[in-house]
């Protein structure tokens, strides 16, 4: 027995913001932007919350699949951004969609926090444990950015990606999971200053900050390690694979690793260029994307992979 993909959803917020909209605030260009990272215009939250975007995406993944709210075992988020630091971002989308049987927790792996959560999904149902599981991405970096770096404010944007995922004996065929908390300074958010009232100050919530070209290097290296490594595990060339949907950061990222693996970009599909980066949002969405174009057929092999903060990296296979 395995865990199967039954459906998908996703929300975004109705703002944009474009690249002309940022030169406005910040010293930079649309086509300074495009030209490093693919992106051309991100959705900003103005009135969502991260438990709302994400309730709005299980709630479509759940009509989609023809899943009731009370069927749901278990709530997986992956989040960076949650609304409060208790209760979690789970139990609020449980909360607002009515699945009272499913128990729930979040989990912070940053950019790749819908793979850890949806590899860590299966490892319940893997185990009997669980049979039907809403696994989700969502964040809402737009408060955490520090929206005078253009470093960092032109990369990223908001919004939600759903799963409901059920024991099947089709579905992931292998998968991994990765951390080097050695390197996590490269790419950090919201560091708490030490704050109570025995100092005399409160503690604050602290921007993202970003090493560009050390998280480049990292995720032209690890992502391709990470597909090699599923792709060895369970005995898959890479010729049979037919999408590679790989956390949506930067275009020149993608175009990179499927350089370093001598793979037709073709296969990696991209949508950065309308929402930015989403965080553990993105696979999700592109995801839902693909899946109500009808992208995806029956027996198709695709592998997931994400990438980012901790520093984190995973990947898994599975079958359509």
């Amino acid at each position: 027995m395995t865990t199967r993909i039954i459906g998908t959803g996703s929300y975004v917020p109705d703002q944009i913001v474009t690249n002309d909209d940022l030169a406005k605030i910040v010293e930079t260009s649309d086509e300074w932007i495009r030209s490093r990272t693919g992106i051309g215009e991100r959705r900003i939250a103005t009135a969502d919350s991260t438990s709302d975007m994400a309730a709005k995406a299980a709630q479509a993944a759940l009509d989609q699949a023809g899943v009731r709210a009370e069927e749901i075992d278990l709530i997986l988020l992956g989040t960076s951004s949650p609304d409060h630091c208790f209760p979690n971002g789970a139990c609020e989308i449980q909360a607002h969609i009515g699945a009272v049987n499913a128990a729930c927790f979040d989990i912070s792996a940053a950019c790749t926090g819908y793979v850890f959560a949806l590899n860590t999904a299966h490892a319940f149902i893997s185990t009997g444990m669980y049979r039907t599981a809403l696994v989700i991405g969502a964040d809402v970096l737009s408060k955490l950015v520090d929206w005078g770096d253009r470093g960092t404010c032109v990369l990223f944007g908001d919004g939600a990606g759903a799963t409901v995922v059920r024991a099947d004996e089709r579905g992931i065929l292998g998968m991994n999971m990765h951390s080097e908390g050695a390197k996590g300074g490269v790419l950090t958010c919201g560091s708490r200053s030490n704050g109570n009232f025995l100092l005399g100050k409160k503690p604050e919530l602290g921007y993202m900050s970003m090493d560009g070209q050390e998280v480049f290097k990292f995720a032209v290296k690890k992502v391709p390690e990470c597909i090699t490594e599923v792709l060895a595990s369970t005995g898959t060339p890479k010729e049979d694979i037919t999408y590679f949907v790989i956390h949506q950061a930067n275009y020149r990222i993608i175009e990179s690793i499927a350089k370093r693996m001598k793979i037709d970009p073709a296969r990696f599909p991209v949508n950065m260029e309308h929402y930015g980066n989403t965080s553990a949002a993105s696979v999700p969405i592109l995801l839902d994307e693909m899946n109500r174009e009808g992208k995806f057929k029956p027996g198709d092999k695709i592998v997931l992979s994400g990438f980012g903060g901790g520093l984190t990296w995973g990947a898994t296979l599975l079958e359509w």
